[in-house]
């Protein structure tokens, strides 16, 4: 079976171990890439991956 490609952002918020209320804040803030698909917003399993290597560029920059 196939695994999904766009997540609600509660799914998505589930996988960042995140609240759904912050994920909603990532994504109106552009922070989480998000597509508008009819009425929802649904975001790419990649920008999942992406927002967390963005995460941790920053806390690397900001540690140093």
């Amino acid at each position: 079976m196939d695994e999904k490609r766009l997540l609600t952002v509660a799914e998505a918020a589930r996988r960042l171990g995140i609240g759904r209320s912050h994920a909603y804040i990532y994504v109106l803030r552009g922070e989480l890439e998000s597509v508008k698909l009819g009425r929802s917003r649904r975001v790419p399993v990649e920008a999942i991956e992406e927002f967390v290597e963005r995460l941790r560029s920053e806390a690397e920059l900001t540690s140093t």
